[in-house]
């Protein structure tokens, strides 16, 4: 049995490279949303004015739950608060 290496998780259980794309920026916006929130002190419920969402999502979003959140909403979030989101692009290795 030999042993692959993978640069991320996401590349090691997603079917294709552009699904593992798909989840890396996800998480990583997720990530920094959710320490966002907790760095304020907010509770759920003023993250979730503040965000423009309802105290539910704020929860999904605080436990992670990536496949209830796609990259328009996490960016939306992000930019609700006053983050600003950018993207690089650059040839696959």
């Amino acid at each position: 049995m030999s042993k692959k290496r993978y640069a991320s998780v996401w590349d090691a259980i997603e079917d294709t490279p552009a699904e593992a794309e798909n989840m890396k920026l996800r998480s990583a916006l997720m990530i920094v949303i959710k320490e966002y929130i907790k760095g304020k002190g907010w509770t759920q419920a003023e993250a979730a004015e503040r965000l423009g969402v309802t105290q539910p999502r704020v929860s999904d979003l605080m436990r992670g739950k990536i496949d209830l959140f796609g990259l328009d909403t996490l960016v939306n979030m992000a930019t609700s608060v006053g983050l600003k989101v950018q993207m690089r692009v650059r040839e696959a290795a």
